[in-house]
Order: structure tokens, then C-alpha cells, then sequence
């Protein structure tokens, strides 16, 4: 089961999810397996906010699918891309599958990204106007912000380009180390691809090798 990335408007939803499902259907090495991308509003809630439309998707998958589409529901994986990373990141702190993959996600650490938006640094976002329209300014209401921040959720299997934006690697080696210390999980994997930008698990050739070699082992 995978999920885009993030989208501006609402209308975006299904082209978005068809072009998700078509990447990592283009990287999948085999043809024994279902992919299922998750189309969910991003448009008119806060970030984070659509992990109930996620969980929602997981929980048809494990509970209904195989009855609705007559098929027998085995290995389940989840795998997402961007703000899709940050939606997987969080579902394998909910609930069990098979596996995880993580392209680039985020955003990492909401109180960075929306402090350099609020000094003027980098565009604004709406990801950081609709959190500043609820919350205030970082300042004023930073615990809010790193709440909602895939710091705050740390497990799982992930792929990361070492040439993405400043804003993307600014929080990544702290996210790297609260994965390795996390107690509890049962395993975890990093694949750092140098000169590698956003997309590097579809654009690089260690990318796609080190996604099926984390299916074909689990």
C-alpha cells in the first residue's frame, strides 16, 4: 500500500495517487503483488491530521479487502514518498505489517521548517500557514508544531538522498539517530544515496536494488 507525497489542492488527489502507484510500481521487481496507492485530503487539515484516512485505508486492507476483491491478503507492506514517508512512518507505530519504506519523508521537524518560513527565509507553505492560522507563531506554541513532526514518530525502513534540500537534511541525522535508539523495534534500515535528491528511491539504482531486497528479505 503506498501514498503520495504532498499535494496542494484537494483536486490533485487521484492524479497524485496514480503517479505514486505508478512509480513504485515501476521499481517493483517482481509480479506477484498488489499495489494499492491511497489517494487522502490534505487540502483543508492540518498536517498529520490525514492519519485517519490512512489508517482507515490500512484497516480495509487487513480486514475487508480480501472479501470486497477475492483475493487472499498475505504480506502487507507500506511504502510512501515525502509527506507519504511521514503517513507510513506514522501507521508502523499503529499497526503491525510486514514492512515499511520511507522515501525522503517528512517534513521532519515542523518547528524548523515553519521558524525559517516565519523569518522570511524560505516561501511559505501551506503546510506551515494552516498550522500558524491554529497554533500561533513557533514561538509561541512550538510543542504544538513538534507534535506533529516525524521526530515525534520515529521507526522503520528509510531511503534518503544526501543532495535534498537544506530543509529536508537539517533535521535528518537527528531522525536517523532516534530511529537507532528506538528499544522496541524489530528492525530498521537506512539507505543514504549520495548526490542523491528527493526522489532517489525511484531515480537512483541503489534505491530501487535496496527496495526489493527489503521485500524479498521480509
Amino acid at each position: 500500500m503506498v501514498f503520495q507525497g504532498t499535494i496542494s489542492s484537494n483536486r490533485d488527489m487521484l492524479t497524485a495517487a496514480n503517479t505514486t502507484l505508478d512509480k513504485f510500481k515501476g521499481i517493483l521487481d517482481r509480479n506477484d503483488m498488489m499495489v494499492i496507492s491511497v489517494a487522502y485530503p490534505q487540502e483543508n487539515v492540518l498536517l498529520g491530521d490525514s492519519i485517519l484516512q490512512a489508517e482507515a485505508a490500512l484497516l480495509w486492507l487487513k480486514n475487508t479487502a480480501n472479501q470486497e476483491l477475492g483475493i487472499t491478503v498475505g504480506k502487507i507492506f507500506l511504502a510512501g514518498h515525502s509527506q507519504g514517508g511521514y503517513m507510513v512512518s506514522r501507521l508502523n507505530t499503529m499497526h503491525r505489517t510486514h514492512g515499511v519504506i520511507a522515501n525522503a519523508p517528512g517534513p521532519l521537524n515542523l518547528v524548523y521548517r515553519c521558524q525559517i518560513e516565519e523569518r522570511g527565509q524560505v516561501q511559505q507553505s501551506a503546510v506551515c500557514t494552516k498550522l500558524k492560522n491554529v497554533y500561533g507563531l513557533t514561538s509561541e506554541n512550538g510543542n504544538a508544531y513538534f507534535e506533529r513532526s516525524l521526530l515525534n514518530f520515529t521507526n522503520g525502513f528509510n531511503v534518503q538522498g544526501l543532495n535534498d534540500s537544506p530543509i529536508q537534511m537539517y533535521s535528518w541525522p537527528i531522525f536517523k539517530q532516534e530511529v537507532f535508539n528506538c528499544t522496541d523495534c524489530q528492525s530498521r534500515q537506512f539507505v543514504e544515496i549520495l548526490a542523491g535528491e528527493h526522489g532517489s528511491l525511484f531515480d537512483s539504482v541503489q534505491g530501487k536494488s535496496a527496495f526489493n531486497s527489503f521485500i524479498g528479505s521480509h
